[in-house]
């Protein structure tokens, strides 16, 4: 059995971090959070999430005039956001496609990245257009907890 400090160390998704999710972004056959870390996880700690995106949901590209599923936003903390493709023999390969506009610009990315979006800098709509093979994903902050402001208002993790 595994010994671990978990001063330092997480290997399960936190309950109130369930507990903030009540409205699931996206369906379970399609994505699920593996982990999250916050100051409320581990004190001290910065913010950043772990998920899979899997294939076989529905991934059909957006509408016109349909609600994104993550709309345009901003921090008041630097982010980094990246996607990573799981084909051994082509690390580079998506298995997938992504629509993610930064600063009012579109971009459509087919192969795996990091974006690094500066505090201040709106961004998204971010939107899943394909996924032929599970897609890893990541984003995390400099910040104690998440929180953004959308054209809407402003959003908070608990």
């Amino acid at each position: 059995m595994a010994k671990l400090d978990k001063r330092f160390i997480i290997t399960e998704l936190a309950q109130k971090v369930k507990e903030f999710e009540p409205i699931p972004i996206w369906t379970p056959q399609q994505a699920k959070r593996l982990l999250f870390l916050d100051k409320d996880v581990i004190p001290g700690a910065f913010y950043m999430a772990c998920s899979w995106f899997w294939p076989g949901g529905e991934w059909p590209a957006p509408k016109p005039g349909s609600e994104p599923k993550i709309k345009e936003h901003k921090h008041d903390f630097d982010e980094v956001l990246a996607f990573a493709g799981t084909d051994p023999k082509d690390i580079n390969d998506l298995g997938g496609e992504i629509e993610l506009w930064i600063d009012g610009k579109q971009n459509i990315i087919d192969k795996s990245f990091m974006a690094f979006i500066p505090a201040g800098v709106m961004h998204g709509p971010l939107n899943i257009l394909k996924v032929v093979r599970p897609i890893f994903h990541f984003n995390a902050g400099p910040t104690k907890t998440y929180a953004s402001e959308t054209t809407q208002g402003t959003i908070k993790k608990k």
